[in-house]
C-alpha cells in the first residue's frame, strides 16, 4: 500500500495474482489466435491436411481459450473481492472487467460453432454428397 496525503493505494506490481491474471490472458489470446488460423484454414481444401480436420481443432482452440478466460476471471474476481470489499467500501469494477467477460462466452459460443461445423462435415462425408 501507498500512502500519499490520507490516500492510499494498492500496489499490483508485487501481486502475484496480477501476474498470474496477465498469464492466463496471454494465453487465451494465443490460442484464440491459433483457433482463428486453424478456422481459417478449414475453408481451405490442401491434400496434405486430408486426415486432420482443422474446424475440429479450431473448436477446441477457442475452448481452450475459454478455459484460460475463465481462469483468469476467477482468480482477478476472487482476490479483487477479497482483497478490495475488506478494505474499500466504495469501489467497482471497471469496463475491461465486462469485457473479459464478454471475451468467455464470445470464445466459448466460437467453439460452439466450429463443433456444429466439425459435425456437419462428418454427416456430409458419412453419407455421400448430395
Amino acid at each position: 500500500m501507498d500512502c500519499v496525503t490520507g490516500k492510499c493505494y494498492m500496489q499490483i506490481e508485487s501481486i502475484a495474482y496480477w501476474n498470474a491474471t496477465r498469464a492466463f490472458m496471454i494465453l487465451s489470446t494465443l490460442s484464440c489466435f491459433a483457433g482463428i488460423i486453424a478456422g481459417i484454414l478449414s475453408f481451405a481444401h490442401f491434400s496434405t491436411f486430408q486426415r486432420f480436420n482443422r474446424s475440429f481443432a479450431a473448436g477446441i482452440m477457442f475452448f481452450i481459450s475459454t478455459l484460460f478466460v475463465l481462469l483468469a476471471m476467477a482468480i482477478y474476481t476472487g482476490v479483487t473481492v477479497n482483497f478490495l470489499g475488506k478494505r474499500f467500501g466504495d469501489w467497482r469494477f471497471s469496463w475491461s472487467y465486462i469485457l473479459g467477460w464478454v471475451a468467455l462466452l464470445m470464445t466459448f459460443f466460437a467453439g460452439i460453432f466450429y463443433m456444429c461445423a466439425y459435425r456437419m462435415h462428418e454427416c456430409r462425408r458419412v453419407t455421400g454428397p448430395r
